[in-house]
């Protein structure tokens, strides 16, 4: 996929996936058919705003603005990627 298209992508949970947050362990899942992925740092907050009408343009300005010293341009895009090479996204 082209640099464009990535940040074109409109990045939503495949289905049968979706996002819990786990109040005893103050952490967020992924919750799969058969499997469960703890996310770790603030994936859980980039996986929240994957709803099918943010591009991934999109998704990185709100987080640039949220966490202003964080590499989000760099970083988010490759992590979104391989949720989508996981399944997890479409």
């Amino acid at each position: 996929m082209s640099p464009a298209s990535v940040t074109d992508w409109r990045p939503a949970p495949a289905p049968a996936v979706l996002l819990r947050h786990d109040r005893t362990r103050d952490t967020d899942l992924l919750l799969l058919p058969e499997r469960v992925v703890v996310l770790q740092g603030r994936a859980g907050a980039v996986v929240a705003l994957c709803d099918g009408a943010r591009s991934v343009r999109d998704i990185v300005d709100e987080l640039s603005e949220r966490f202003p010293a964080a590499p989000v341009a760099t970083d988010v895009p490759p992590f979104l990627e391989r949720l989508r090479k996981e399944g997890w996204l479409r």
